[in-house]
């Protein structure tokens, strides 16, 4: 607030004093994953939050079943808003690019029905298994009895 609004607040003799101000919203972007099969399907869903408060892009990947949508919106009433208007089941967008993830391979996160380059986001904080691509990790596995290319020479 400038000093100008401080004044004018302090005298005024309305009820402005009493004025709820609402919290803005962040600008944010929801990745969602919804099956889309067909035009139809991608139309239905591009429409059912194109019309929402708030929104200012929506894009679909259709083989990806990937909804984006940018704006001032709350992510759990995209869900709501997709659901609802589409019947259909949905979800955050539960992949990371495979390069974030420590140990992609690790129990609970391997998905086979994840995209080409991602894998499934697991947060375990008792995993901790080795980045694969660290020295020791390949040093150990170089030398492993179940690594059929392993050195002969032990």
């Amino acid at each position: 607030m400038g000093a100008l609004d401080h004044l004018s607040n302090m005298f005024d003799c309305g009820s402005g004093s009493n004025r709820k101000y609402k919290k803005r919203k962040q600008l944010q972007t929801v990745e969602i994953k919804v099956k889309i099969d067909c035009d139809g399907c991608e139309r239905k869903v591009r429409r059912s939050v194109e019309g929402m408060k708030g929104v200012t892009s929506v894009s679909v990947e259709r083989k990806q079943h990937k909804l984006t949508v940018v704006g001032y919106v709350e992510p759990h009433k995209v869900l709501s808003r997709v659901a609802y208007r589409t019947g259909k089941k949905v979800e955050l967008w539960p992949y990371v690019p495979y390069d974030i993830v420590a140990h992609p391979y690790a129990q609970g996160v391997y998905d086979k029905k994840a995209p080409a380059g991602y894998v499934r986001y697991v947060e375990d904080p008792h995993n901790n298994l080795a980045r694969a691509s660290s020295t020791e990790v390949r040093y150990t596995t170089a030398f492993s009895d179940e690594n059929p290319d392993a050195c002969a020479i032990m």
